[in-house]
């Protein structure tokens, strides 16, 4: 995928070592006196270490790079014997499960929903991890951001016991598909449930499903639920 990746410039890098120990997420070490990202997948994009250079040898390009994982890098400081701090960047980049998803014996459904039933943090499609704990066994919804101010019961109809995703095509200007795949392909998803506008733009979020699920080699149920303007469900 294309995303925004720290760039060291070796010539100019005086190895004072304070990238590296700036990057809370240990993507950053170093080598021969230098400073050297090690794996793409560790870096978050948000930045921490830019500030910390003396010598000017960070900045940021967009290129093909692997997404950020942000259960590989928790595994590898495990490693390590490190506990990851805080994020000080972004908050939007810290993984976190909000609440468990809903048990209920067979034959006996979960309780109502009520109140927000929003379970993983980030749900930005842009934001989110490729590997977090909560895609194991879920239920995916992908939503279109309008969905949630046009379909009043939104919580209680379409997320309540699914992890959500939410993106806007238009307005990001990324094609999501590839990003998707690799969700569906490295976690146990077990079906996905895509929720868009009646607007022509809202095809591009459907479109990049469709690709995932392709692309995952999967063969999970979905379905796609269109809603209007005006807040309906035009068809399901």
């Amino acid at each position: 995928m294309i995303r925004r990746i720290v760039h060291i410039d070796a010539e100019k890098c005086n190895g004072c070592g304070a990238c590296a120990r700036a990057c809370h997420e240990g993507a950053i070490a170093m080598e021969g006196g230098k400073a050297r990202l090690m794996r793409d997948d560790y870096c978050d994009g948000m930045g921490d270490c830019l500030p910390q250079c003396p010598a000017g040898a960070i900045s940021f390009e967009e290129r093909e790079a692997a997404a950020y994982d942000a259960a590989a890098v928790a595994e590898n400081m495990k490693k390590q014997g490190r506990i990851p701090p805080r994020p000080q960047g972004c908050p939007g980049s810290q993984v976190r499960e909000l609440r468990p998803a809903p048990k209920a014996g067979p034959g006996v459904p979960p309780p109502p929903p009520e109140g927000s039933q929003l379970r993983n943090w980030p749900v930005q499609i842009k934001l989110a991890p490729v590997r977090a704990p909560y895609f194991d066994g879920a239920k995916l919804l992908i939503a279109a951001d309008c969905t949630a101010y046009a379909y009043a019961a939104f919580h209680r109809e379409f997320m309540a016991g699914r992890v959500t995703l939410i993106g806007c095509p238009k307005l990001d200007g990324v094609d999501y598909g590839e990003k998707l795949a690799e969700i569906l392909s490295q976690n146990d998803v077990r079906g996905v449930t895509v929720l868009r506008m009646e607007v022509p733009c809202c095809g591009g979020l459907e479109a990049a499903v469709k690709r995932a699920l392709q692309a995952s080699g999967k063969f999970l149920p979905w379905q796609v639920v269109t809603i209007s303007a005006s807040g309906e469900i035009l068809d399901r």
